[in-house]
């Protein structure tokens, strides 16, 4: 059989139920990984063989591997051991581990059942899990105690391990939009800038919005804009690298007027252009209510 080369990384995620693997999941998706849920480890070399035939459009995998699985669960080191002697991929198992005062609170707080203890108290399903794990968690490559671990922690271990070159780090994607039709429900930081000139009522730049070169030197050329604009890249700059460190995969600024059209598209056009970002960084500019009334 030949053997495909251009596989890159596969990461089974298993370890004890409420040690972290939603978190897990999360930080590798942000990694882009191609992430699959709950997949029955008998099926682990099928779903091997399907990554080679893409030709390296999949190219980085990872599948959560745990209890739900039941029956199963026990076929889990019969298949890696088949992957491994078959396939050319990069295995690596991601077992997360907690102890047992901890993983008994975590389920007190989400009131959620153990799955090994539908009808008896969360610590035995917890006793007879990490008997039935203890072979598995000896195979894994990389074992994290989240015992003491905040998420973002646990997100920064997972990234600092499996990002490598690869890591993407953090996208800055910036929005005009309009107060009129709501603030944008996913931003992490908001500025108004319904304090600058209006080209609204300028009726030869009302009808063009703020990418149209008349519109943009009208907004530019004020005093206020100029000072405001100085304030906000020098504090952007700051902030950037900051949510970056802390482990965030994406910023959201939001850049408001009153219509969305004219003042916020103009300033956000000009940070997209302006702003000094590290190479681990990308900017994104868009306008959400740009097009509306174009009138």
């Amino acid at each position: 059989m030949e053997i495909a080369t251009n596989l890159s990384q596969l990461v089974i995620i298993t370890g004890m139920s409420g040690a972290g693997k939603t978190i897990a999941v999360q930080s590798l998706e942000d990694l882009g990984f191609f992430c699959v849920d709950n997949l029955p480890p008998v099926l682990i070399p099928k779903f091997a063989e399907l990554i080679e035939q893409s030709n390296g459009k999949i190219g980085k995998v990872a599948l959560v591997i745990d209890l739900r699985g039941r029956e199963f669960f026990t076929a889990l080191s019969e298949s890696i051991e088949y992957m491994n002697e078959h396939h050319t991929i990069n295995c690596e198992i991601l077992f997360l581990d907690a102890s047992d005062e901890t993983l008994v609170r975590r389920y007190k707080e989400s009131r959620r059942r153990h799955p090994m203890s539908q009808q008896s108290m969360p610590l035995e399903g917890i006793h007879a899990e990490r008997t039935l794990l203890e072979d598995l968690k000896g195979k894994a490559t990389l074992v994290i105690n989240t015992s003491d671990l905040k998420p973002a922690m646990l997100k920064e271990r997972i990234i600092n391990h499996f990002g490598q070159a690869q890591h993407k780090a953090l996208t800055v994607n910036i929005t005009s939009f309009g107060f009129k039709y709501g603030i944008p429900l996913d931003a992490d930081l908001v500025f108004d800038v319904r304090f600058l000139p209006n080209p609204h009522y300028i009726d030869t730049l009302r009808p063009n919005t703020g990418q149209h070169p008349d519109v943009y030197e009208y907004v530019m050329k004020w005093p206020e804009t100029q000072t405001f604009l100085v304030k906000l890249v020098d504090m952007l700059e700051y902030l950037i690298p900051q949510y970056e460190e802390e482990g965030k995969s994406q910023v959201i600024i939001g850049i408001g007027c009153t219509g969305g059209k004219h003042r916020s598209v103009a300033i956000s056009e000009y940070l997209g252009k302006t702003l000094k970002l590290r190479e681990t960084e990308q900017i994104r500019v868009s306008h959400r209510d740009s097009e509306r009334d174009r009138t």
